[in-house]
């Protein structure tokens, strides 16, 4: 594969900081070469050589002998020898002066440049110590893995041996004793050249868990990360609507910065399909092209039975970029682009459950104290009975901002922004406002927060064809119309700190007052305001409306408590508010927001941690008349990294009619779950149940308890093995991606490609 490994060495490290690598207690005779560490101390790296001495042979021993005759020069004893980069450690080393020839002899290492290390019984060497002969060999590659060998030579740096193994995976266990690596790869040759980076094999079998599987004739692969062209490990599923699944990626390395992975698919009761992922890292930033086709029965009517008077062959696909590019420290420009031939191709082949595809381009500018942007947003929809002519397309968008400091040390935001929306069937609108923020904040003699805002804006709006949005309260008044928006607010904080429990307490009431005029916010439409929801983020905003085309008018007060209470090891953060507005006359807000009335409903939250093994967090809405809970939303993890248990909970009970798309009643519960059985082995699951029932949304046929789909899953991984087989399951059918099981095998080695 097109990725790498890391040296598995187990031990100590000498004095000159070279690790050791560990004994083999209790070692049985191997069958095959063996992979495991040899009790040999590398020698130290040396210091760099002079440029007169590059060529000179350095050594050290504890006795040392000479033939003058034979000019032969026998060192014994801890004997280390090296030239340039390349060193050798052994107990005798013997040197034929006359003809080059060094034979080493007991516990020796050969350590290169590149730092891969040469372990055997004896060694026949040139006095460069670059090439040369070894008996009984492993080598320890520093990019990753090793190979032993009965036999073994190294020529001008290529390392070629006889009846050997090879492995990226641990060879010894957690305390150190050897054991049986994940797979391995066993061949009657290998060649391994560290300027390529690639180790080639002939007659090759792999072994997996000790058990001799896959041949493999004649095949290469990279090591150490580097990337090179070859197959990547294969994917097998199978699923209800394509059958049996096979697909085989293939990669391709242009360059370190650019590559591309070809998979194609095929499938046992549809056609192929094919799949091109294009990556490139360059001077300016990167981008990736993903692309799907194949050609296939499709369903033009998706609330019909699928059958071939009801749909087509046609080709289908999908397209996926995303690009980021940082032109100079201010300037950027970035896109993503997803789009379908189709609303149920994603979900039938497994892609992703979007419903709706966002496409978007951006040039911006940030400094310190500006921003500039240019956006274009156009949105495809896979909703089912959803139009496509009434989806927006938003260009352009020019938002600039600029933040000024302003005497007392106030400061003083300007904001400019423009927008058109451009619908094939439906209503078109265009909009322009100019803003400006000011805000003073100071702290008082007690300790209190004051900040004091102001905010004031100009509108100017055009709409055209607002027949054909169906809710009246989001059409505003056909042709240009203008508005003008401005408040005033003063909120104050006031932190009390101090011990409590063993710990740190703080309690913070919250007071806040707005005033704004009444303005004239259905005159103009409503386009990014319309999920409007009273929650503890917004509770405290100056408009707590989501966008710009409706502002909240009128005088109100709002009032909150936040407490934080701060432990060894545990925490927690909570908040509780309300607001009451003066007016008594019609609100903007829709039936079932919490905002109706002049008296809100409740909003809060609160989050428990305990270590990193508890998080907790409660989101809230509570009827201020019956204390009924209009928002009850709960996520929960409990466990560790390993081990652990995810729960989710949502229920919007808003106790409005249907009319408002955007604030209909939902409620769904969510778990997930992940068991490490042991060391490299887990189970893991989730599961998303629809709880929605008919006095929650009247159009749904739902009892209250309807599956969407599950997941679940055994895994085993280790540092070089990956595999595991997942079964899913889908409860819902949509034209031709239709409910049913998909079991998923997954197989994937470290560091091994084609």
């Amino acid at each position: 594969m097109a990725s790498g490994a890391h040296a598995q060495d187990a031990g100590r490290a000498d004095s000159d900081g070279i690790e050791t690598p560990a004994p083999a207690f209790d070692r049985q005779p191997a069958q095959g070469p063996d992979l495991q560490d040899r009790a040999v101390d590398p020698p130290p790296a040396a210091q760099p050589a002079s440029q007169q001495d590059a060529e000179e042979l350095a050594f050290s021993a504890e006795e040392l002998s000479y033939d003058y005759e034979a000019d032969i020069v026998t060192a014994s004893g801890d004997v280390r020898l090296r030239r340039q980069s390349d060193r050798l450690r052994a107990d005798s080393v013997t040197w034929n002066r006359k003809t080059g020839e060094v034979v080493a002899e007991g516990n020796i290492v050969v350590v290169n440049a590149e730092g891969d290390r040469a372990y055997g019984d004896r060694i026949e060497l040139t006095d460069t110590l670059k090439d040369g002969v070894v008996e009984n060999m492993l080598v320890v590659l520093e990019a990753g893995g090793r190979i032993a060998a009965q036999r073994g030579e190294r020529t001008d740096g290529i390392i070629t041996v006889q009846n050997a193994a090879y492995t990226p995976c641990d060879v010894v266990d957690t305390e150190g004793c050897p054991k049986e690596p994940s797979w391995k790869i066993t061949a009657d040759r290998v060649v391994y050249d560290p300027d390529v980076g690639r180790i080639r094999y002939h007659g090759a079998r792999v072994s997996v868990f000790g058990i001799a599987s896959l041949p493999l004739p004649a095949f290469s692969h990279p090591v150490g990360g580097r990337s090179d062209d070859g197959l990547l490990a294969p994917e097998i599923s199978y699923n209800r609507t394509n059958g049996l699944q096979l697909s085989v990626p293939y990669f391709v390395s242009f360059a370190p910065d650019r590559d591309l992975t070809i998979t194609p698919t095929v499938f046992s009761t549809v056609a192929p399909m094919l799949r091109a992922d294009y990556r490139e890292l360059n001077e300016l930033g990167s981008f990736r092209i993903t692309g799907y086709g194949t050609y296939s029965r499709r369903s033009d009517d998706l609330t019909v039975p699928l059958t071939p008077a009801t749909s087509t062959n046609d080709f289908r696909g999908y397209l996926d970029i995303l690009g980021n590019f940082q032109l100079d420290p201010h300037w950027s420009v970035s896109s993503s682009v997803r789009l379908s031939t189709d609303r149920t191709f994603l979900r039938r082949y497994d892609i992703s459950r979007d419903d709706r595809l966002r496409n978007n381009l951006r040039v911006q500018r940030i400094d310190r104290s500006s921003y500039f942007a240019v956006n274009g947003w156009a949105v495809q929809t896979l909703r089912v009975g959803e139009l496509q002519g009434l989806q927006p397309i938003a260009f352009p968008e020019i938002d600039y901002r600029h933040r000024f400091d302003a005497p007392l040390d106030s400061k003083i935001e300007a904001r400019v922004n423009t927008l058109a929306l451009t619908r094939t069937d439906g209503q078109d609108t265009q909009r322009a406002f100019a803003s400006a923020r000011w805000d003073l904040r100071r702290l008082t003699s007690w300790g209190q927060e004051i900040t004091l805002t102001a905010y004031g804006r100009g509108d100017v709006y055009n709409a055209n064809d607002t027949i054909a949005t169906t809710v009246e309260s989001y059409r505003g008044t056909e042709g240009v119309q203008a508005r003008a928006v401005g408040a005033v607010a003063l909120d104050m904080r006031w932190p009390l700190v101090g011990p409590a429990f063993g710990g740190t307490q703080r309690i913070t009431p919250r007071f806040q007052v707005v005033a704004a005029p009444e303005i004239k916010n259905l005159a103009v439409p409503n386009e990014d305001a319309r999920a409007v929801d009273l929650e503890d983020s917004n509770l405290f905003a100056l408009n707590r409306f989501p966008g710009y085309d409706r502002f909240e008018d009128s005088t109100r007060f709002t009032w909150g408590v936040e407490y934080a209470l701060y432990l060894p090891g545990f925490s927690i953060d909570a908040n509780i508010g309300q607001s009451y507005r003066l007016t008594s006359r019609e609100t903007l807000f829709p039936d079932g927001t919490g905002l109706t009335d002049r008296v809100s409903d409740f909003v809060g939250r609160t989050v428990v941690r305990y270590r990193d093994f508890i998080s907790f967090t409660h989101r809230f809405r509570i009827d201020k008349d019956n204390l009924a809970f209009r928002r009850n939303e709960v996520d929960a993890t409990v466990g560790s990294r390993a081990t652990y248990v995810q729960l989710g909970y949502l229920r919007l009970n808003r106790d409005i009619g249907p009319a408002l798309e955007d604030l209909q009643d939902r409620e769904e519960a969510r778990v997930g779950a992940r068991v490490q059985v042991s060391r490299f082995w887990s189970i893991s699951g989730s599961v998303l149940v629809d709880l929605t029932d008919r006095n929650e949304d009247l159009l749904s046929n739902s009892d209250g308890f309807e599956p969407v789909r599950h997941r679940l899953g055994f895994l085993y991984e280790d540092n070089c093995l990956r595999l595991g087989v997942t079964w899913k399951r889908d409860y819902q059918t949509t034209g031709d991606a239709r409910r049913g099981n998909s079991y998923l095998l997954t197989f994937a080695f470290t560091n091994l490609g084609g």
